[in-house]
């Protein structure tokens, strides 16, 4: 399957720190990648890569095969990528119709926020992606974490994005909650989507998985797809107690292209 959005061969550095290093990624519509490491491994810098808000210093990244220069969240979000941080960015005090629509409201007459429209679209995209919530017209604070959640990935959904970038979704969240963003998870692959996700939860991992990347100390670790899997060996590899072999790391970044 032609891989939607890639890097090649990607570095970055914080001045005399080491980011990314020479890493390369592939992403397919309709699947999940799920990215882990330890923490210091470049997960969070690679998804702000992808998101727009870090510029690469080496390597390029390609979207339909075509090279893409994202020099901003607005440019990533142009290219029909979104992302969900940890921090969601959920006004609390707002309800869920007015969050999902923070900072592009449906206007008419070209001035007036058109809220009957905002509240049926916000309704209509949660029911897509299953997300249960007691009304759009409740305000975002008084829903549990996993609701949250759902909402911010409707909201990045909403936009017409083909690829969703998750930064740890079911961080600090209980079983059934991330039970709940599991199921959301496969709504958007089962829509065609492309989701690239970041997690330290190896049952979520195994879980959600079309194939999972290790990273450690800004570097590919391997790529595996999750059938081929082994918990044991993700977890070396992670922590360094298995040495990858960097030839066929190579390989994988060449063959998958």
């Amino acid at each position: 399957m032609t891989a939607i959005l890639e890097l090649r061969h990607v570095s970055k550095a914080f001045g005399h720190v080491v980011a990314l290093d020479d890493v390369s990624l592939q992403a397919r519509a309709g699947s999940v990648l799920v990215i882990v490491g330890d923490n210091g491994a470049g997960k969070s810098t690679m998804i702000k890569v992808l998101a727009g808000v870090y510029p690469v210093d080496r390597g390029e990244m390609l979207i339909d095969g075509r090279p893409v220069n994202l020099t901003s969240p607005a440019k990533a979000r142009e290219h029909g990528i979104s992302v969900v941080f940890q921090n969601l960015a959920l006004v609390e005090c707002l309800d869920v119709a007015a969050n999902m629509y923070l900072g592009r409201p449906i206007r008419y007459a070209g001035f007036f926020a058109d809220r009957r429209a905002m509240v049926e679209g916000a309704a209509d995209t949660l029911k897509a992606l299953k997300v249960r919530i007691p009304s759009v017209r409740v305000p975002v604070g008084v829903l549990s974490g996993g609701q949250r959640q759902g909402v911010a990935i409707a909201r990045a959904v909403q936009q017409d994005a083909r690829i969703v970038l998750l930064d740890e979704p079911t961080a600090a969240l209980g079983y059934r909650e991330t039970q709940q963003v599991i199921t959301i998870i496969r709504e958007l692959r089962d829509a065609g989507k492309s989701v690239v996700l970041i997690s330290h939860d190896l049952e979520v991992v195994f879980d959600v998985a079309d194939e999972i990347q290790v990273m450690r100390l800004g570097r590919v670790q391997g790529v595996r797809r999750r059938e081929n899997a082994d918990k044991s060996e993700i977890v070396g590899l992670i922590t360094g107690a298995i040495e990858p072999d960097r030839e066929q790391v190579a390989r994988e970044a060449e063959s998958a292209r």
